[in-house]
C-alpha cells in the first residue's frame, strides 16, 4: 500500500504536469453552464466532459483529472468508462469525495466541510471505478474576526481524517484547505490566515499518521482580497506564497497542487510560473497546479458556442499547455 500511494502521488505532481479539476456539483457545473447559455442536463455535462477528457494530446499537460460522482459512472457516447478514457490518456482518474460545507454550528459566518459518515465505503466503492486519488476541501474567510481557531481545527480535523481513510484504501488524498479571496483583506493578512490554517492542517495530519510522501496538499495562492484598494506585482505574490510554504509543509509531501480559486486564468498561472522560476531551484517539493476555472473558463465559452468539436479542444489544449509552461517557469502571456 505505502509504496502504491507514494509512485501515484509522484506521478501527479511530475512536471510539466498538472492536475484538472472538473468535479463541479450538478449545481456549481449548472451556474458555469448558465454563464454561456447552455442547458444544466445530464446529457450536456456528459457531452462537455467526455469533450474535456478526450482532447487529443491532454496527457502531455495533465497527470490526473478529479471527477464528479456523475462523472465517474459516465461513458463516451461510444460506451466507454471516462475513468479508462482517461487511463488511454495517461491521465490518473481521482474522484472528490467531500459533500459540501455546511454552517458551523454557533459559528453562522463559518463553513466545515461534510462528508465522513460511510466515506470508508464509498472509497472502496470509487476505487472499483478506477480512482486513484481522491479530493476534500475545507474553506476559510477572512475578516476582522474570522477565521477562528474553532474552524481552523474543525476542518483540519476533518480533513486529516478523511487524509487516513483514503490511505487505508490506498487512494491518494489532495488535502485542499483554501482560504477564500472574498473581502478586502491585504496580502499580509492572507499570508498570516493561510500559515496559521496550514500549520494546523500539518499538526492534525501528524497526529493521524498520514504518511506525506503519500499526499498532494492543494492550497491557495496568497493573495489579496478581491475588493482589496491596493495592488500587489507578481513576484511579491509568488514570494509571500512560497514563504508560507517553507515555514509550514514538511520536505516530505512531494508536490503542491495550488488551487485558482477567484483568480483569473493569467493571473493563476503568471503567479505559478514566477514561484517556479524564481524559486523552484531551492524547494523540497514540486509546485504545479490543481485548476478547475482557471483550465475550463475559455474552452466552456467556445464549447457553448460551436459544434466543432477539434475547435474546442484545441482551447483545451492551448490552456493545458500554459499551465503547464508555468510549471517550468516558463510562461509568458
Amino acid at each position: 500500500m505505502t509504496n502504491e500511494i507514494e509512485n501515484i502521488a509522484r506521478i501527479m505532481v511530475q512536471k510539466p504536469k498538472g492536475i484538472l479539476a472538473m468535479d463541479e456539483s450538478n449545481s456549481t457545473i449548472g451556474n458555469r453552464f448558465k454563464e454561456v447559455g447552455l442547458e444544466n442536463t445530464e446529457e450536456n455535462r456528459r457531452a462537455y466532459r467526455e469533450m474535456l477528457i478526450t482532447s487529443q494530446g491532454l496527457g502531455n499537460f495533465i497527470s490526473g483529472a478529479i471527477l464528479f460522482t456523475e462523472t465517474i459512472y459516465q461513458k463516451t457516447k461510444s460506451g466507454i468508462n471516462f475513468p479508462d478514457i482517461l487511463n488511454q490518456q495517461g491521465i490518473l482518474p481521482g474522484i472528490k469525495v467531500d459533500l459540501g460545507t455546511r454552517n458551523y454550528p454557533n459559528f453562522s459566518d463559518e463553513k466545515v466541510t461534510e462528508g465522513l459518515d460511510k466515506l470508508g465505503e464509498r472509497l472502496k466503492e470509487y476505487k472499483q471505478q478506477g480512482a486513484k486519488f481522491a479530493k476534500w476541501r475545507a474553506v476559510y474567510s477572512i475578516s476582522e474576526e474570522l477565521p477562528t481557531k474553532a474552524c481552523i481545527n474543525a476542518n483540519a480535523q476533518r480533513l486529516a481524517e478523511y487524509a487516513g481513510l483514503c490511505q487505508e484504501n490506498s487512494i491518494v488524498p489532495i488535502v485542499e484547505p483554501e482560504v477564500l479571496m472574498e473581502g478586502e483583506h491585504s496580502l499580509e493578512d492572507c499570508y498570516i490566515v493561510t500559515k496559521d490554517v496550514l500549520r494546523t492542517v500539518f499538526d492534525k495530519l501528524e497526529e493521524n499518521r498520514i504518511n506525506y510522501k503519500g499526499m498532494i496538499l492543494k492550497p491557495n495562492m496568497v493573495v489579496h482580497g478581491k475588493d482589496c484598494p491596493k495592488s500587489y506585482e507578481d513576484i511579491e505574490i509568488a514570494e509571500k506564497t512560497v514563504k508560507v510554504l517553507k515555514l509550514t509543509v514538511p520536505k516530505g509531501v512531494p508536490g503542491i497542487a495550488f488551487l485558482s480559486g477567484g483568480l483569473n486564468d493569467e493571473s493563476a498561472t503568471k503567479y505559478l510560473s514566477e514561484m517556479n522560476n524564481h524559486f523552484a531551484d531551492n524547494l523540497p517539493w514540486n509546485l504545479t497546479f490543481s485548476f478547475g476555472r482557471g483550465l475550463q473558463r475559455e474552452p466552456l465559452k467556445v464549447f457553448a458556442k460551436t459544434n466543432n468539436l477539434k475547435q474546442v479542444q484545441a482551447e483545451v489544449i492551448r490552456r493545458a499547455k500554459e499551465t503547464s509552461l508555468a510549471t517550468e517557469g516558463k510562461y509568458e502571456c
